[in-house]
């Protein structure tokens, strides 16, 4: 279960502020409804897949005995 900001707080912010738990999961979220996104949310999409792709993807670089390589959102 997502645990943090919905989307009505993170739309009054830049995507540079969001965590990447919030990008992994809301990137997540639109790629299941993707044929029924009107252009607005489509627009939404593809400004979060270019905040990902700017951070260098969503893969955490080092893992230790407590994070694994994934960025979890649950």
């Amino acid at each position: 279960m997502y645990v943090g900001r919905d989307m009505t707080e993170l739309l009054m912010m830049s995507k540079t502020d969001w965590r990447d738990s919030e990008l992994a999961y809301f990137h997540h979220s639109f790629q299941q409804v993707v044929p029924y996104l009107n252009v607005e949310g489509q627009a939404l999409h593809r400004d979060i897949i270019k905040e990902i792709e700017r951070r260098g993807g969503l893969k955490r670089h080092d893992a230790d005995y407590t994070h694994g390589t994934e960025v979890i959102y649950d």
